[in-house]
């Protein structure tokens, strides 16, 4: 299976070595561009690498050197996320010694490229859409299997958007694109890569934490998280002052609060812990200007916004970042509290943390703004404090004045998250070649479960219960993606169709295929053969079909439903007979309004095929009119 990705990479890391690796496949087609950039090296492992910056040269004319001109990861994002995708084993891997084990990706025996698009921002942009697309068709032209995009814009119509353009020329060759949802969240409608061809993926925790304990003088313990290497000594109590009342003369109470450079007084803050509030500028940042003013520790507390959400950093003093309920009592304590005091505990790792997972807060939302139809995310993924490989041309917090290096690093997001998909679709495309990439699609996102590790419903960052516009079908369940027993299936016809739907003409079409093409009429989109059923505008009752294919063994599979608040649904037939593999049956299922009244949002519920022995689930997403 080959892996690519569209950024940069680290080559010398552990996790690209090819030990045990046999000679590169013979399909292979990829090259290793390092023509100018000689200390550069591919191998049987990582057995391509390109990079793309004419779009981005045409912006910056002579400011492109020869420096760009290399497919080398400088900031550490390519490397992490290529190794979470497709990582050879590493043992005794960690982060600043915590998480120690056996670093691997997803498919750890991948061969894997790169082909990278991003540089360093010019005019709000770093990822030009001639560069995106000319990736795309060289990793088409290369021979990969599975392209892993974490990369992403804002919402945008699919003919003006690079990433779906190409994605869709990759899927004609039976390539499967897997994309980040965004990082915008927790507002609605901020889902990004919402074609119906990609897989789009948000970001939820894991069952592994690296808790740093702040105990305050009134004996209050606050569980927080850090990846700080340094220590306090041994339960010494210090100072505990707020950033606001830290402040220099002339700086606000907010650019205090949030530790921005300059606002801390050394003459307050010396000796102190300081408590920070998470927003605006990085949370490492901060400490760095704690530190500064003489700071011993650092607590960062969550804005409202954050909530529940703990991102685990590298700090350069002892800190801890704490949510936002905590954060308030330990504000109250100060502001009540004649001598605050406050003591921060050396960093553990803990495995087998409850709840989880629950949704990142910033991973982006939907509804999907542009083709409201299609449910968006697919699904999701860890994509919070995931250690991966790393890049040793910069610091682990790529601030100027980190000067530590370092083979493996945490780092939160829905790039993080994209990968770990990728690596499941590497393993699928493994047992299942000849399926489509719609297949292995429908695979991942109807064995997807919508419960945590308490089997209950999966939460969001402010303890609430999450839905499908947060997590798609739901957190991925890989072992169950290996035989889901039935799949949606869908052809690179049925989504020109798609597009037919949408009012585009052969022009716009042309974009994604070479060919002309002529829409057949009529086309109804919510009979769309996606894994997923939304109607944002019901009115009346609507009849929708979908076809499956049996790709396990012969079986009856019944229908059961969970129907959305004051929503009546009717499946027909109730029962699907398949005598052997590959057999399709087709199934209707109307939904009507009970009472509109009630319903003033979406609601969701949920269609269940099962034998039994396999639970082919799909979300049911409506909004009444």
């Amino acid at each position: 299976m080959l892996n690519g990705i569209m950024v940069g990479v680290w080559p010398e890391s552990k996790s690209f070595s090819d030990d045990g690796y046999g000679p590169i496949p013979s399909k292979w087609k990829g090259i290793c561009q390092n023509d100018i950039d000689t200390r550069f090296h591919c191998n049987r492992k990582l057995i391509g690498a390109r990079y793309f910056n004419k779009g981005y040269a045409a912006i910056v004319g002579s400011k492109l050197n020869a420096s760009f001109n290399t497919p080398r990861d400088n900031d550490g994002h390519g490397t992490h996320t290529l190794s979470t995708a497709g990582s050879n084993l590493v043992a005794k891997a960690s982060a600043f010694g915590f998480g120690k084990g056996t670093a691997k990706g997803g498919s750890p025996r991948a061969r894997v490229a790169t082909y990278k698009v991003c540089w360093p921002p010019v005019g709000g942009e770093e990822c030009f859409d001639a560069d995106i697309l000319a990736a795309f068709d060289m990793a088409i032209h290369d021979g990969v299997d599975v392209l892993s995009v974490s990369l992403g814009g804002e919402p945008i119509d699919f003919f003006n958007d690079s990433i779906a353009i190409g994605s869709f020329h990759a899927i004609k060759h039976g390539i499967v694109v897997v994309c980040s949802a965004g990082n915008s969240g927790p507002a609605d409608g901020t889902v990004v890569n919402i074609a119906p061809w990609q897989i789009t993926v948000g970001a939820s925790t894991m069952d592994r934490e690296f808790p740093s304990i702040v105990v305050l003088g009134n004996d209050m313990h606050y569980k927080g998280q850090s990846l700080s290497n340094k220590v306090l000594p041994h339960q010494k109590f210090f100072p505990l002052i707020s950033a606001a009342d830290a402040k220099v003369a002339n700086a606000s109470v907010q650019t205090a609060l949030f530790c921005q450079a300059g606002a801390i007084d050394p003459k307050k803050a010396a000796g102190k812990v300081l408590v920070c509030l998470r927003g605006l500028n990085g949370g490492v940042e901060k400490g760095q200007q704690a530190s500064l003013a003489g700071a011993v520790g650092m607590i960062l507390a969550n804005d409202i916004f954050a909530d529940n959400e703990i991102l685990v950093e590298a700090h350069v003093l002892p800190a801890s970042n704490i949510n936002y309920t905590d954060g308030l009592t330990v504000f109250t304590y100060i502001n009540s509290t004649k001598n605050p005091t406050a003591y921060i505990t050396p960093v553990t790792t803990q495995i087998g943390t409850k709840p989880a997972p629950f949704m990142a807060a910033f991973s982006s939302k939907g509804p999907n703004t542009i083709t409201p139809e299609i449910l968006k995310p697919d699904i999701t993924a860890p994509g919070v404090s995931v250690i991966a490989a790393y890049t040793e041309a910069e610091g682990p917090t790529n601030e100027d004045f980190d000067k530590r290096r370092v083979q493996f690093n945490s780092l939160s997001g829905t790039s993080m998250s994209c990968p770990h998909v990728s690596g499941i679709v590497g393993l699928l495309k493994t047992l299942y070649p000849n399926w489509s990439p719609a297949a292995i699609k429908s695979a991942i996102m109807t064995s997807a479960t919508t419960l945590d590790n308490l089997n209950e419903p999966i939460l969001n960052a402010s303890n609430i219960k999450a839905g499908p516009f947060s997590y798609g079908a739901g957190h991925v369940q890989p072992n169950l993606a290996m035989d889901p027993g039935l799949v949606y299936d869908l052809t690179p016809t049925d989504y020109l169709n798609f597009l037919c739907t949408l009012g585009y003409n052969e022009t716009l079409i042309s974009l994604f295929s070479k060919n002309t093409y002529k829409c057949p009429n009529p086309i109804n989109l919510a009979n769309f053969n996606y894994p997923s059923i939304t109607i944002p505008n019901l009115v009346g009752p609507i009849t929708v079909t979908r076809t499956v294919k049996n790709v396990g063994s012969p079986g009856t599979y019944r229908a059961k439903v969970m129907r959305p608040m004051g929503i009546s649904i009717y499946v027909k037939p109730q029962k699907l007979k398949f005598e052997k593999a590959g057999e399709e049956k087709t199934f209707s299922v109307t939904l009507k309004v009970k009472n509109a009244q009630a319903i003033k949002e979406y609601v969701f519920g949920e269609l269940i095929w099962s034998d039994n022995v396999h639970y082919v689930r799909s979300p049911i997403v409506v909004k009444a009119v």
